[in-house]
């Protein structure tokens, strides 16, 4: 028998080195090489069988296009997630922080699709077939006839699902599933994209959708080679604050939908339930104005939502302090610049803090008015007007940019209430064809083309 031989892995890109090296000679990233053994035994024939059948070669245009069918999961907020559903063959992973409820999420998903009299199975690594039931009973899932199988060894698994042909199956978690073809231990990169494969390969001949669990590191990224969220077909981010009872769950990746997709859920004493209008967990209830306070309208995916942005400007001391959380740090010292060099408000000597109200995380730059104007606001003690909101993007020559999908953010902000705008001139609503009214009826919208004039124009209105 030829003697193992070790190797180093690639936690990027899954390359090999036969010695360690600081820079990856595949990917060239830095220290992510990992010992490893190469296996001697002989790879199985179907080891590296192709995801689907070789075809002969056609134009792009003389392929058939099929329409891609969705099951809903029961879900609503997870199904906007998905797309609309469930899809046949479909590979979904998902990953999140211990204990934010990703187990609790699938079955409740698991159970709903059992009752549309879907076959669902439930394969766990990391507990006990009586540690789900006990969870069931506590989620009220009484009755429940989801299957479920307490196993860690990829054949048997893989035996099981060719047995049941369930419509959807769970893996949880696929760092704790190893194939017998390996040596190394569970959770290792060449037992993680080995598994993977033959379960995205089984999902793909099968039609069963396979939804996989994945660990996350301590800087909340994915566990395991990179290549993992490449072999997938959508990458689900599951996300929140354990003091809080509300849950994010996102879409960084999805071929059959909309990515930055975002659905809210409210953790219960029965499970998870979904928030059919999150802006109102965004929002503190105040019973007058107070200064520092400005709500924006973001877009997150297809949905826009209402985030109450709060900001604190005190003395600070030789160093002030620059804090911000839901929003880069990097983009508020450049927005207190441009802030001090065009409008003329300047807290050089001041800490400032930003807050996004109800622990959402904002990337978009449409939030860059609204920052500044809730800064402003709290320098000078004085509170924006009830009903007022703002969103735009501001450059470094002090314009104001328009943010996509204006329209459909005013339209949220008048149903809910909101009477003042001021947002990009180019974002101004455009006149109704008939009647000559605006488009938002109860709100006035103001356009402004410059950082100073939004500033004179808070002014007048506060």
């Amino acid at each position: 028998m030829a003697k193992d031989k070790t190797l180093f892995t690639c936690s990027e890109c899954g390359g090999t080195t036969p010695r360690w090296l600081g820079k990856c000679p595949h990917c060239n990233a830095w220290n992510t090489l990992v010992e490893s053994v190469a296996e001697s035994s002989a790879p199985s024939k179907n080891r590296f069988a192709a995801l689907a059948p070789s075809t002969e070669v056609k134009p792009l245009s003389e392929i058939e296009a099929q329409d891609v069918q969705r099951t809903p999961t029961g879900l609503d907020e997870l199904d906007r997630v998905l797309g609309g559903g469930i899809v046949e063959g479909g590979v979904v992973l998902i990953g999140g922080d211990p204990g934010i409820g990703k187990s609790t999420l699938l079955l409740q998903a698991l159970d709903a699709l059992q009752r549309q009299s879907h076959t669902t199975l439930y394969v766990t690594g990391e507990e006990s077939g009586a540690q789900v039931a006990l969870r069931s009973r506590r989620l009220g899932l009484d009755g429940s006839q989801v299957k479920v199988l307490a196993e860690i060894q990829l054949e048997k698994i893989l035996a099981t699902l060719d047995a049941l042909k369930p419509a959807i199956a769970v893996i949880d978690s696929i760092q704790t599933v190893y194939s017998e073809q390996l040596t190394s231990a569970p959770g290792s990169v060449a037992q993680v994209r080995e598994c993977a494969a033959h379960l995205t390969r089984a999902a793909k001949a099968s039609g069963t959708a396979i939804v996989l669990v994945g660990h996350v590191t301590k800087e909340g990224a994915l566990a395991g080679p990179r290549v993992l969220e490449h072999m997938v077909d959508t990458v689900l981010y599951f996300e929140g604050d354990t003091h809080s009872s509300y849950r994010l769950i996102r879409a960084i990746k999805n071929r059959f939908g909309a990515v930055n997709e975002i659905g809210v859920f409210a953790m219960t004493e029965r499970g998870l339930k979904g928030v059919s209008n999150p802006s109102a967990i965004f929002l503190s209830q105040h019973a007058e104005p107070v200064p520092g306070s400005c709500v924006m309208v973001t877009l997150e995916g297809t949905r826009p939502m209402l985030v109450e942005l709060q900001a604190l400007v005190d003395t600070g001391g030789p160093s002030p302090r620059r804090l911000s959380v839901g929003l880069e740090r990097d983009r508020l010292a450049m927005l207190l610049a441009v802030l001090h060099r065009h409008a003329g408000v300047a807290c050089m000597d001041q800490d400032v803090f930003v807050n996004a109200v109800g622990g959402v995380r904002i990337s978009e730059p449409a939030a860059d008015l609204a920052v500044m104007l809730s800064i402003t606001s709290s320098l000078r003690g004085r509170p924006l007007p009830k009903g007022f909101i703002a969103f735009g993007e501001v450059g470094l020559a002090g314009e104001v940019r328009p943010a996509p999908r204006g329209q459909e953010r005013l339209k949220e902000a008048a149903k809910l209430g909101f009477s003042v705008a001021v947002v990009p001139r180019a974002n101004l609503p455009r006149k109704a064809e008939r009647g000559g009214t605006e488009l938002f009826p109860g709100m006035t919208v103001h356009g402004v083309d410059r950082i100073e004039e939004a500033m004179e124009l808070a002014r007048s209105l506060a």
